[in-house]
This record gives C-alpha cells, structure tokens and sequence, in this order.
C-alpha cells in the first residue's frame, strides 16, 4: 500500500483517522501502533515478525540501564550490532554473494557459492538508522528509554514516515510520543501539507518520470546527446519531485496525528555547491550522518586530511546505504569528491567570485550527472549514459526515433516539465513553510481558501489516479 493509490487514500487513510479521532487520547497511541502495522503488513506480511522481534530487542536492552555503566554500554553496543548486522544480512547478503561467486568464476570454472536470493524488507534502511538513533540517544542519556514497548513501537513504527523517511531521530519526537497537542488548524495544515505532496508524485514525478524512463530504458548508443540530457534532467525532475512529495506527505500526515516532523528538503536545485546541495536535499539523512557519525569520527575538528577522510567515510556510507550496488557507491564518492574539492581554499576563492547564479545552474547540472548512477541499471550503463552528455551529434544507433520525443510533445507532459522548472529553480523568497502555533484554533479567511484550494488539487490527484499505472515511490527501494 503506498501513499499515492486509491486504496490508501479511500479506504485506509479514512478509516484509521475516524478511528483514531474517535479514541480517547490515553488510546491514541495503540491506534497509530495497530493502524501501522496493519500498513505495513499490508506489503510485507513475513517481515512484520522479524521488525517486531527486533524492536523487542533495542527495548529490552534499554529498559534496564542499571548503574554499572560498562554493562551498560555493552548492551547498547551488542543492540546496535545487531541491528547492523540484520540490515547487513538483509541488504548486502546477495551483493556479497554475487561479488564472490564472480570472483571464483573468474579463477575456477565450477567453484560457485550456492544461494538463494534473499528478499529485502521494505524500509529496512529507514527504520533501522531510527532505531540506532534510539539506542545512541539514550546511551549518551540525552533522553530517558521510552517507557513502554508500545511507545518504542510508535516511534520505530509510526506508518508516515515507516518506509521512506524523513528518518526521525529520537530526541526529535520522544517528548511528542507521550504528550503531543491536537487542533483543527493543525489537522489542516497536515492535510494541506499531504495533499500538495501527492500532487508533486502525481501530477509532477510520475509524468516527467515518462521521459526518464524512455530514456534511460533504452541502450545509450541510441540516444542523441541532446536527447540524453533531456532524459538526465527529466530524471533529476523525477526523483527529486517523487521523494519530496513522499516526504511532504508524512510530514502531512504527523501532523494529522499530532506530530512535528522536521522538515526533509529545502529547494535543493537553488544550491550553489554541493555543501549547500546536502544542507538542502534529504535533509534528515544528513543530519543523521553528522550526529552519528562524522562528529563521532572527528568532524571538522580535525586536520584538513582527516576531514576529508571522514567526509569519503559518509559518502560511501551513505551510498552504501542507498542500495547494495557498484553504482551507489560510485554515486557516494562522486559526492564526496566534489565536497572534498569545495574545502580546498582555492576552490573556495574561485567559488566566491563567481556570480550565484552560474554557481547555481554548474552545481544542478554536476548533481544531474550523478543521478546517472542512481537510475541506470548497471555502473557500466551508467558511464555509458554520462558519456552520452559529452557526445556530440546524433545518435550513434539507427532505430525508431525514442519515445521521450512523443512525450515531450505531448501537452501534459511538457507542462509537468514546465512547472517542475518553475519550481526547482524561483528565486527564494525568505518564507518557509507556514507555522502553525500548537493548539490555536483561530481560522481565518487565509485558511479557508488554503482548504478549497487543497480541496480542488486532492480531487485533482485522484482524478489521475484512475488513469494511471501503479508507481511506487523511488526510495521504497532503499
């Protein structure tokens, strides 16, 4: 079951925020429990035991942090092991096996490993970085362990935000799990902000996903260079549109129980740097990576070349994270050496002295060349589609002209295209999204057209919905 699909949106959505409205607070909290993991079982009934057997886990580890401190820190630590070797074993297992039977096959004809592949639990990448969150959290003793295991689960759990993130650390949102306040314009504000997140998967992502897909699909050799721009742009339009919106919707739905996430994305194309780019793009991951683990490692408190170390450790980490593959971890460290260069002083001194905007449009388009590792199916299509950006003149390959020229054609596409420009690239206004002050329930005519607006662009949505395919999220695959 996915945020963007009749179903959810019809029949799930509906149902449990009656249910849970309709619960005495005191109640609330088992409602949200049952209600997500009801939704995740949904997709993934086999792992709904491994998730909790885990989560039993991490609570009984800390519910008796005793007074013998080395006892302490050694149940912390055997929890965090294992739950690095669960998403190790589940993640990475096939790739290992792969990358060692290619290697025996290269020196022996029949010396192979046998395996059977081994299916990965959707949002296991996501849940278990919350759950290390947990447990170093109260290993520092910056929060108290949650007092049941029913509110751990809340936390670990919590369907909104389940699958694909924000990835929320527990000092975040531990005070929220037993004390958090409700109100009409909250409720709103949840909804509003849900409704336009579905738009951007709806009405944007999966249109412009069209493009993309035709492109990169197909073997590079037969695209134009022209054309393959088009599909790398189209593609950075995609993801970027598709993992926002999924963000903007659980931030949406938080609120309709009661949460404050913070906030995932921040006009991430209006960087002027790849620094700037991690300031604004997936912004829970990276605050993740700073807490956990480059501060850990020294941080920027270092000598320039230990920096720079611990900066190609998180990249790496983090596309390691992102999927078991050669492309990710190419993806990682194309990352870290553009943020290795921006600490150079004299990249710094040329960086300051040119005008923002050519900053701006060279960081989208770097940023656009790496996500060529991220949608091509092997590192070589990947090299492949990145040489295709730098050959000019047609294709090299005659065959039927690509389908992307259609669909560039095609009036509904090139307005998501149009509109998915207009709103990676206008000018920043200073505004942030709109505060809602906790517990006021003073409406005004602001608020009421804000309604009828979401009103008109929920409708919308479901209105596409009838006519398309399913899709599902790009990051449920991580």
């Amino acid at each position: 079951m996915v945020f963007s699909s009749l179903l959810f949106l019809l029949v799930f959505l509906p149902v449990f925020l009656g249910i849970y409205y309709a619960s005495p607070r005191s109640w609330r909290n088992a409602v949200a429990v049952a209600g997500s993991l009801l939704f995740y079982a949904w997709g993934a009934p086999r792992f709904i035991v491994a998730l909790l057997g885990s989560c039993l886990v991490d609570y009984v580890c800390t519910r008796k942090m005793g007074s013998d401190p080395q006892r302490t820190r050694a149940r912390i630590v055997l929890a965090i092991a294992f739950n690095v070797s669960v998403l190790v074993f589940f993640k990475y297992s096939n790739f290992m096996v792969q990358q060692c039977n290619g290697l025996l096959g290269s020196i022996s004809s029949g010396g192979v490993i046998p395996w059977k592949t081994i299916a990965l639990p959707i949002g296991i990448s996501f849940f278990t970085f919350q759950k290390i969150s947990y447990l170093v959290d109260v290993r520092r003793e910056r929060m108290e362990p949650a007092r049941t295991f029913l509110d751990y689960l809340l936390y670990v759990c919590l369907f909104p935000q389940l699958i694909a993130g924000p990835i929320v650390r527990y000092h975040d949102v531990a005070r929220q799990i037993t004390s958090r306040v409700h109100s009409t314009l909250l409720v709103s504000d949840g909804f509003r902000r849900f409704v336009i997140g579905l738009a951007k998967k709806v009405l944007i992502a999966n249109h412009v996903g069209l493009i993309a897909d035709a492109t990169f699909n197909g073997s590079p050799s037969h695209l134009s260079c022209g054309q393959a721009w088009i599909g790398v742009i189209a593609y950075s339009f995609q993801i970027y549109f598709d993992f926002s919106g999924y963000s903007d919707m659980a931030i949406g739905l938080g609120r309709l129980m009661g949460f404050r996430f913070l906030e995932n994305f921040n006009r991430p194309y209006l960087a002027i740097g790849f620094t700037d780019f991690w300031r604004r793009w997936h912004i829970s991951l990276s605050n993740w990576m700073r807490e956990y683990l480059y501060l850990p490692l020294g941080g920027n408190r270092v000598s320039h070349f230990v920096q720079i170390r611990n900066l190609w450790i998180v990249f790496l980490v983090s596309g390691l994270w992102h999927g078991a593959s050669w492309n990710f971890v190419a993806w990682g460290a194309y990352h870290g050496l553009f943020l290795s260069l921006e600490k150079g002083r004299r990249v710094q001194s040329l960086l300051t002295v040119l005008p923002a905007w050519v900053r701006r449009s060279v960081t989208f388009l770097l940023i656009s060349i790496g996500w060529c590792f991220f949608r091509a199916g092997t590192f070589e299509g990947a090299l492949a589609m990145i040489s295709r950006l730098f050959t000019l003149g047609p294709a090299t390959a005659a065959i039927v002209p690509i389908r992307s020229l259609a669909y560039l054609l095609s009036p509904r596409i090139a307005v998501a295209l149009l509109v998915a420009a207009i709103l990676s690239f206008w000018p920043e206004s200073g505004r942030s999204h709109r505060k809602v002050v906790p517990g006021s329930g003073v409406w005004t005519v602001d608020h009421l057209f804000s309604a009828a607006g979401t009103i008109v662009l929920l409708l919308a949505c479901v209105g596409a919905l009838t006519v398309q395919d399913f899709n599902p999220f790009i990051y449920f695959r991580f």
